[in-house]
């Protein structure tokens, strides 16, 4: 028999595993890491120095432990080069393998700036082995900077202010996280991060990292300057769809999978960050695991349609606490706002003065569970 074939080990790849032994313990399966195939939680990367975790302390178990749990064959450190869809094979480091099905969970990579600098300048922790190269680059040293003031950017610059390091944010938009929650709670975040000690560079972008013999120098496009020991880029990340373009399958911003999650070849499917749905790409724990558990009733025989509810993401900033729903992307509407002395709450409403997402911060984060749930069953009934 022919094995259900997961190309990738991170939180998806396992994730799915899990789910699908739990409705198929015989079927033969297989996963290919590009890594040693060590299991750990990602979204503990970015907050991981203040509690003073190591790579190696994140790991939940290696290959062979993840192998005997999962009654699967793990190959590490193996690449995959090239998928035909229609023999139904893969070729892995130079030997060509059968599946019955395939799944695609590569990931995605970060996203690189447009600085001039030489590679090895601009650090990014996108996995455990980025984690432990940050680590041992930050050891001994004083001052990070930090490019990008987004999700991953402020959770960074709030885990690494609290473990004793200077920071600095360079953030091309007005303020923190301008693309997900209105400006009243981003205004917030900022001072908040500034009390914590961030150093915050709004409206502004580096345009050159030149080394220096105690660290580096950013030159910013306001000409602003900052010498810092250690530069690290949180920008985004890009979903890794060259293997699947090169099998032929369609690929836009992620690799294009319908509501059962299968690609535009029959039997392959895509989960996770490399993977997208409807539109759009969800870099996010809740997402992933909901397909997790619904392509594994698929691949088990029962197809299953993947249905997300209301997701909201909660940063992992105790400087100062945010949750949001963003609006589904081209939803029109405007920002509603509740102000008090330590919270902000704002729902985001559209032309028919329907609730399509909402933001908190302070006090009233505690909120967020029941507000998902209002809201899922006001859109359900409306």
């Amino acid at each position: 028999m022919l094995p259900i074939v997961i190309v990738g080990s991170g939180l998806a790849g396992y994730s799915l595993a899990r789910e699908l032994r739990k409705l198929d313990k015989q079927t033969p399966l297989l996963i290919i890491s590009h890594d040693d195939g060590s299991a750990y939680a990602k979204p503990m990367l970015s907050n991981a120095l203040t509690k003073g975790k190591t790579a190696q302390d994140l790991v939940t178990a290696d290959a062979e432990k993840m192998a005997l749990q999962l009654d699967a064959e793990i190959l590490t450190f193996a690449r995959v080069t090239v998928i035909d869809s229609e023999a139904h094979t893969l070729t892995v480091n130079d030997e060509v393998l059968g599946y019955s099905k395939l799944v695609l969970a590569v990931g995605a990579d970060p996203l690189r700036p447009n600085i001039e600098a030489d590679d090895s300048s601009i650090l990014s922790v996108n996995d455990l082995a980025d984690y432990d190269h940050f680590r041992q680059q930050i050891d001994g040293k004083e001052r990070i900077a930090i490019i990008g003031g987004g999700l991953i950017g402020c959770e960074f610059a709030n885990d690494l202010s609290n473990a004793g390091y200077q920071i600095s944010v360079i953030d091309r938009n007005p303020q923190p996280l301008s693309h997900l929650i209105p400006e009243e709670i981003g205004r917030e975040l900022n001072m908040a991060l500034q009390r914590w000690g961030v150093e915050w560079h709004s409206q502004d972008e580096v345009v050159r990292v030149s080394r220096q013999d105690d660290g580096f120098e950013l030159l910013l496009q306001s000409g602003f300057k900052i010498s810092t020991d250690v530069v690290l880029s949180a920008i985004g990340l890009r979903s890794r769809t060259q293997l699947a373009g090169e099998a032929g399958l369609s690929v836009n911003r992620g690799i294009v999978v319908d509501a059962y999650l299968q690609t535009s070849a029959r039997g392959i499917y895509a989960l996770g960050d490399c993977a997208e749905v409807k539109g759009a790409v969800l870099p996010f724990v809740m997402p992933l695991m909901i397909g997790a558990r619904a392509l594994a009733r698929t691949l088990a025989g029962q197809p299953t349609v993947v249905e997300y509810p209301a997701m909201p993401v909660t940063l992992k900033t105790p400087a100062y606490p945010v949750s949001v729903l963003p609006p589904a992307p081209g939803v029109a509407g405007e920002w509603r706002i509740e102000k008090t002395e330590n919270a902000v709450k704002a729902l985001y409403v559209d032309s028919n003065d329907q609730p399509r997402g909402f933001a908190l911060s302070g006090t009233v984060v505690n909120q967020t569970a029941v507000l998902a749930k209002s809201m899922a069953d006001e859109l359900t009934c409306s």
